[in-house]
């Protein structure tokens, strides 16, 4: 049967904090391959987040080996209530335990809304990175720190997975995150934890030595001014798809952005 018709083998790995956490492996993984590995936004996982939206299938069709954790609160990971222990800084620290588990030497690399910040940090620290692409992101890295929460903010989001009930919202951005959670039955208590704990301190942006790609919907306000994002990293340029910020992974724009990047002749001598 094609790679690309078959479900991802789950695996797990334990953090540098002894949590564990799954992750999903799509395709045929050769002792030479760079993996794609593809980390998720907020209150997602990975195969919410990637191969519902096609990604993963036209990242397979081009012959890559996949690799999407789901991070710890989502998904299939586990899911501790205490703050402390979130953030995505943590998160990062994850993504580096993850590539050591799977002994890869260098990984294509891309991250959407929460998971562009830990891809980011990931990316400034790590040399390990070989092209990297970050969507659902802008201006708001540079200026706030992390993931942009003027137009829709973290108090809002908080209160949305702490309602009884979602018809109740008023903030239609915040909604539109206590929706999902509730549509992929997310354990929201480990979401608000991780809600409590949104990194602000800042990426070092210009450390980050891989090519990359910044992907944003212009109706994002999440994403807003994504160029100034851009220009801020050595080796960065932009693309714009249509879509908001729920909307825009969708966009097969997205898909074909990010898959002519990281599938790019030429990048074995990188």
């Amino acid at each position: 049967m094609p790679a690309q018709q078959r479900g991802p083998a789950i695996h797990s790995f334990k953090t540098w904090d002894e949590l564990e956490i799954a992750y999903h492996e799509w395709g045929e993984r050769s002792a030479t391959e760079i993996p794609v590995v593809l980390h998720h936004g907020f209150v997602a996982d990975a195969p919410t987040n990637w191969h519902a939206t096609g990604i993963v299938g036209a990242l397979l069709a081009r012959g890559r080996w996949v690799v999407g954790p789901d991070a710890r609160g989502h998904g299939l990971s586990e899911k501790p209530y205490d703050s402390t222990r979130y953030g995505e800084q943590a998160m990062a620290r994850d993504l580096a335990a993850l590539v050591d588990h799977l002994g890869a030497e260098r990984i294509d690399l891309a991250g959407y809304s929460m998971g562009a910040i830990v891809s980011l940090l990931f990316a400034a620290a790590d040399p390990r990175v070989r092209r990297l692409v970050v969507g659902g992101v802008g201006a708001g890295v540079v200026e706030c720190g992390g993931v942009d929460r003027r137009a829709v903010s973290n108090e809002s989001i908080i209160q949305a997975l702490s309602a009884e009930d979602a018809a109740s919202l008023q903030q239609p951005d915040a909604r539109s995150f206590r929706l999902l959670a509730d549509a992929l039955g997310a354990d929201r208590r480990a979401l608000l934890a991780q809600a409590s704990s949104v990194y602000r301190g800042g990426v070092a942006l210009d450390r980050i030595t891989a090519p990359t790609l910044v992907i944003a919907g212009e109706e994002d306000p999440l994403a807003v001014r994504p160029q100034v994002l851009a220009d801020a990293i050595p080796d960065g340029s932009l693309k714009l798809t249509s879509g908001d910020h729920m909307s825009a992974l969708a966009d097969p724009g997205f898909t074909t952005a990010l898959v002519d990047f990281l599938c790019m002749p030429g990048l074995d001598e990188q």
